[in-house]
């Protein structure tokens, strides 16, 4: 299709470029609507042979689901909650029952919230502010039909099982209760679609005469809403990329004024918990990078801090920093401490007594694994709860005796059919970036397979700290049953192995994670675990830019990409300050408009301007057409620039998803078909065998 408009033309820095495809950027063009339509249909005509592939893997998928299934009910006073699916049904259901007392039975099931009941009639549902009142009575739930990630209130009174609308609309996700029930807070965005106001509602009032509680000017600033476990207080939170800040109101008075717990520093992040000690001595802990890069951890009697007037010494150190060893974050109850630690790039779990000062690693069975807290929103408890998986490891939800250090599974991931873990393996090896750096990939295979070389999948994300820890995937037994290697590069630009590891890999120095990259798949290929035209590579979002920074390095280095709703226009998108992120993104990326040298750098790496004449693989490339976050014609200009630069005859397919966001279908059953056309797409491009039985 021909451009309907002239190119636009960026002058910036004494550099001038012309961007020929600069009219897709408009959602509202018949021209750019009926292009995305032609593109969804060729993308359909050149799957269609792959329709019975396509369909195997599926059915693989679901025949290892159990599709039926419910899980670890959640306590909260009197009350378990807790979710549930059912065959046939795309959607979850929310549900509890009160708690057993005394060794008892607990009580008949309670539906609060039947998912697929909301989502009827619409091709796109998410449910983004799902919020109990703290006596139990009332549900306050938001609705999202497009993708843009705003919401619709609606308030449910659970005894009466009657649901209305509040009146209340366009709100981003997050709210809290106050402590009676009687009113609430949420948030609103700005017209970049940044969450920058927090506003009370009490029930029963007309939400015109609701009060504007705090306004975030800053462009660069999110707003965020969460409550304490103990109900204590409400938390504002402000943050940027890389600088926190936190109000607090008291959760038995919305109406009071908030209390900053410590004013913004520019480089200085911080979250806070409240903690009331046996002896009723009340403090807040408070988790930061202050004078800390791998982060410590401080305390401060909570009224002094509240009284506003607290003097500097008043926080005192409690877990020091430590140069090996990064503090990923905590959770603090009445006796006990759980510290999440980083280890090696690994997670772990640190238990602290709170009275003795004494403290131990939690065990864990393999070595290379995840481990991180799961629900606990009791604060008065002996017992933790957690996840536990690894890459051949189904997903566990644990209790821990905090106080008997033993460990209960309370539920494993089923996974049906014959699947036995014992038939893969996984492993992490290093790769040796060209800067001499060593790189952490995480891989997995089916042992049986024979020897290599064998199709694989490289995966990374590398951006915002981000760790991609070891993890268990259903789908992806498919490709392992395939004879796939599946492999998790862990760049620089990521959070895996701390601070400095994710400083590495940003602002000017990005190209590193591109590179790092690049030097995982060489080793993959190096050791005969796959061939450069066996290797896939994929990634998302900011690892779609990496996936796409990579393949211009070296296009003939890979034998296919997927690039989901990837973040390829960079310089374009971080000029744009009309755009939802580009301000706050500029801690991340760096700001283009203001610094020569950031500019350079991106103009080095960004995918979109770097594309040249090369015989590229089979690429599928993904968009959403509501997505705030990489809007969709990011991708579609690059598929556009791929082809007219594409000396092979290699298929250059784009999906838009019409009536979704950032993250695609949200039925589980529409999830599971397109995920197996993205592993059909792999296995087709990589000629790979078939299933093993």
């Amino acid at each position: 299709m021909s451009a309907p408009s002239e190119p636009r033309t960026r002058e910036l820095w004494n550099h001038r470029v012309e961007d020929p495809y600069s009219w897709l950027e408009n959602p509202d063009s018949e021209d750019v609507l009926r292009f995305l339509a032609e593109e969804n249909a060729r993308f359909e005509n050149e799957m269609s042979r792959l329709g019975p592939l396509k369909t195997s893997i599926f059915n693989e998928i679901k025949g290892r689901v159990q599709e039926t299934d419910l899980s670890v009910p959640i306590k909260k006073d009197q009350w378990e909650y807790y979710g549930r699916t059912e065959e046939g049904r795309q959607y979850g259901l929310h549900c509890r029952r009160l708690a057993p007392v005394n060794g008892g039975p607990p009580g008949s099931e309670i539906i609060v919230i039947d998912e697929n009941v909301l989502a009827e009639g619409h091709v796109y549902f998410d449910m983004g502010v799902f919020d109990i009142s703290d006596d139990h009575s009332m549900c306050l739930y938001g609705v999202d039909t497009d993708g843009d990630e705003t919401y619709r209130l609606y308030l449910l009174d659970i005894d009466q099982n009657e649901s209305s609308p509040l009146g209340i609309e366009g709100v981003m996700s997050g709210s809290a209760w106050d402590n009676h029930g009687t009113s609430f807070l949420y948030i609103r965005p700005d017209e970049t679609h940044r969450p920058f106001q927090v506003w009370r509602h009490v029930l029963g009032s007309d939400p015109a005469r609701d009060a504007l509680i705090y306004q975030e000017d800053d462009p660069r600033f999110f707003v965020g809403l969460s409550k304490e476990r103990d109900s204590s207080y409400v938390h504002i939170g402000l943050g940027s990329a890389i600088t926190d800040e936190t109000l607090l109101i008291p959760a038995d008075d919305l109406t009071a004024e908030p209390v900053v717990v410590a004013p913004r520093f520019f480089g200085v992040e911080y979250s806070v918990g409240h903690r009331t000690a046996p002896d009723g001595e009340k403090r807040l802990f408070m988790h930061t990078n202050r004078d800390a890069k791998n982060f410590r951890l401080l305390s401060a009697p909570a009224e002094l801090i509240l009284a506003g007037d607290a003097p500097e010494p008043t926080w005192v150190e409690e877990v020091p920093e430590r140069s090996e060893v990064t503090l990923a974050g905590f959770d603090v109850f009445r006796q006990h401490m759980v510290l999440v630690e980083r280890s090696n790039g690994l997670l772990q779990l640190r238990i602290r007594d709170l009275e003795t000062g004494d403290d131990y690693v939690m065990d864990q069975p393999e070595s290379v694994s995840s481990v991180y807290p799961g629900a606990n929103p009791e604060s008065d408890v002996t017992t933790f709860r957690y996840v536990y998986a690894s890459m051949v490891t189904p997903p566990m939800v644990c209790s821990y005796d905090l106080i008997r250090g033993e460990r209960t599974v309370l539920k494993q991931t089923p996974v049906l059919g014959d699947f036995d873990s014992a038939v893969y393996e996984t492993d992490r090896i290093w790769a040796s970036a060209s800067d001499g750096t060593e790189v952490p990939i995480l891989t997995v295979w089916r042992r049986d397979r024979g020897e290599g070389p064998h199709p694989a999948v490289l995966y990374g994300y590398g951006a915002y700290e981000a760790a991609m820890d070891p993890s268990f995937s259903i789908a992806r037994l498919s490709l392992l049953d395939r004879g796939f290697t599946f492999a998790v590069a862990h760049v620089r630009g990521g959070g895996e192995l701390g601070r400095g590891w994710y400083e590495a890999g940003k602002f000017e120095n990005k190209t590193r994670s591109f590179t790092d990259f690049e030097a995982c798949a060489r080793e993959l290929i190096a050791r005969g675990t796959t061939s450069a035209a066996q290797l896939a590579i994929r990634g998302g979002s900011a690892g779609g830019l990496l996936v796409g920074a990579a393949l211009n390095l070296d296009p003939e280095l890979f034998g296919a990409v997927v690039a989901e709703v990837p973040f390829v226009d960079v310089i374009n998108t971080m000029i744009d300050t009309s755009q939802q992120l580009t301000q706050i993104e500029w801690d991340e990326w760096g700001n283009p408009l203001e610094s020569e040298s950031v500019y350079r750098a991106m103009e080095s790496y960004s995918p979109y301007e770097n594309v040249h004449p090369a015989a590229y693989p089979p690429m599928l490339v993904t968009a959403g057409l509501n997505d705030p976050r990489v809007r969709f014609w990011e991708p579609a200009k690059w598929v556009m620039k791929l082809r007219d630069n594409n000396t092979g005859t290699n298929p250059i397919l784009l999906k838009t998803e019409m009536g979704a966001g950032h993250f695609g279908a949200t039925g589980r059953y529409d999830a599971w078909r397109d995920e197996a056309e993205i592993l059909a797409f792999l296995v087709d491009s990589l000629d790979a065998p078939a299933a093993v039985d």
